[in-house]
């Protein structure tokens, strides 16, 4: 019985993940059909532009933060691009 005790306590850190994931996808869904946060969808259309010669791969949200962080790569370096999520405003940018 202790086996499989420490097996299921072993995964369920595992299993508590995707929970919190779909929270924030609850909380961004929320946000952006309130207003209080822009959608992805625009701030890709502002930002991606902007990022010449480099490979878009996704997005990261910060529910508490509401900040958005946008993943490029460009000649092997990873950029992140940190977006206010209200406004859309760049806030910072990491890599070159």
């Amino acid at each position: 019985m202790l086996p499989i005790l420490l097996l299921l306590t072993a995964a369920a850190p595992a299993v508590a993940e995707p929970a919190e994931q779909e929270s924030e996808r609850a909380f961004a869904w929320r946000a952006t059909r309130s207003g209080k946060l822009l959608p992805i969808k625009e701030i890709e259309r502002r930002v991606i532009p902007t990022m010449k010669g480099a490979q878009y791969i996704g997005f990261n949200l910060d529910p508490q933060s509401v900040v958005y962080t946008l993943k490029f790569l460009r000649d092997g370096e990873v950029i992140w691009v940190d977006v206010d999520g209200r406004s859309g405003q760049v806030l910072g940018q990491t890599g070159r």
